[in-house]
């Protein structure tokens, strides 16, 4: 197929007036000898396909794009624009020259309309110094999907939380009701009392393990996507390490587990104080779940420039190799067993992802069996581009969760 700039010209879907125009056509004497087989391959794509130029009008639009509702009425009668989600997709490839990929909700018809939101996948990639062609794929039906499950878990986790919270209180009013008396040598307890003791200690346990997992639900709702993120502002790290130790100070002390520090002062990350401070805390406590008594939880913090680095290491009994790429994972944990005795929820690790993830970082794990694990949070160090004038991105995947 040949592909030629003709100044000035427009056919058929070729759009842009006085503008340049990339003529798809092929030539008579073609391999196939057919004259528009490039032009009419791209109208059979089910994907939209725009081409802007250099000034951000459409010199090529396929059906399907018009379809999308990807173009606009310009400013001039009988002229089009493109949509300005198009037009800052393009300008950011033109300035950084790398290829953006985002994922959306567009609305349809008119304001107010109840006609459910377009989904897309947009891919922007340079075709020269000027223009950029834009890929449009319809994901509106993953996208309901994706909102219907995660409604789904916010509602039942909310309907949950108040016979969970009843549960509880009666579990203590047991735990004071059998409240063993002073031990006497002479006498000896009855059998009944002992067996009721038992069964309200492990009743308010089991309440308040599915306690837990309800607000975890409710916090990996939201980070998935059912509540805007807030707006990045800077965040002290020595803030969100000492607020890290105090919040696992009673669970590490039960354990004689010591959780220390070592590190420079007055770094800053970018991104929200509350989530990076949940995230850092759920590492330190997977990490004195998974150790033994008497050991020690080790914080590093290491930054340059452009990211700041949190280790968390222990000495706990280590990740077999076929398990670290699953750990993140919901509900996925290494030791079934050894979980089932601390009370985790297995979605600890998968909050930490989400973070991550969020913050434009990521987590990694390196990990011995037997001899420890190391959990390393990236975080950036500078604040964030200018952020893109988008709807509100639909994350869609798989799985995720704690060991």
């Amino acid at each position: 197929m040949r592909v030629r700039m003709s100044p000035g010209r427009a056919t058929g879907d070729r759009l842009h007036k006085g503008g340049s125009a990339i003529d798809t056509e092929e030539p008579e004497s073609g391999k196939h000898g057919m004259k528009g087989l490039g032009r009419k391959s791209l109208d059979s794509l089910r994907v939209g396909v725009v081409v802007l130029d250099a000034d951000d009008h459409p010199v090529l639009v396929n059906p399907a794009a018009r379809a999308m509702g990807l173009l606009r009425s310009g400013g001039a009668p009988g002229t089009i624009a493109a949509h300005p989600i198009l037009r800052t997709l393009a300008g950011q490839v033109r300035r950084t020259g790398v290829r953006r990929e985002v994922e959306l909700d567009l609305p349809r018809g008119r304001a107010g309309a109840a006609a459910a939101p377009l989904g897309l996948h947009l891919r922007a990639v340079a075709l020269n110094s000027s223009h950029v062609a834009i890929e449009a794929a319809d994901v509106t039906e993953s996208h309901r999907l994706a909102r219907v499950r995660r409604d789904f878990v916010a509602n039942v986790s909310h309907e949950l939380k108040t016979p969970i919270g009843a549960l509880q209180l009666l579990a203590e009013a047991l735990l004071d009701a059998t409240e063993l008396p002073a031990a006497d040598p002479d006498e000896e307890q009855s059998e009944d009392l002992l067996a009721a003791r038992r069964f309200a200690e492990r009743i308010h346990h089991e309440s308040a393990r599915m306690g837990r997992l309800v607000s975890e639900l409710l916090e990996l709702t939201r980070l998935q996507g059912a509540e805007p993120l807030p707006t990045p502002e800077p965040v002290s790290v020595d803030w969100v390490i000492a607020e890290v130790i105090d919040r696992t100070r009673t669970t590490a002390s039960a354990k004689s587990i010591e959780v220390v520090y070592s590190g420079p002062k007055g770094a800053t990350v970018y991104g929200s104080d509350s989530q990076v401070a949940t995230a850092v805390t759920n590492l330190v406590e997977n990490a004195i779940a998974y150790s033994g008594d008497d050991t020690k939880v080790e914080l590093t913090l290491r930054h340059g420039d452009d990211w700041v680095e949190i280790d968390v290491a222990d000495q706990g009994i280590g990740i077999a190799p076929h398990d670290v790429d699953r750990i993140f994972e919901r509900f996925y944990r290494a030791d079934q067993a050894r979980s089932r005795s601390t009370g985790g929820t297995g979605l600890g690790l998968a909050i930490v992802k989400h973070i991550a993830t969020n913050h434009g970082g990521r987590v990694d794990v390196t990990s011995t069996l037997g001899d420890g694990s190391t959990f390393t949070l990236r975080l950036p160090a500078r604040p964030p581009e200018a952020p893109l004038p988008l709807p509100t991105a639909i994350e869609i995947e798989s799985g995720t969760a704690g060991r």
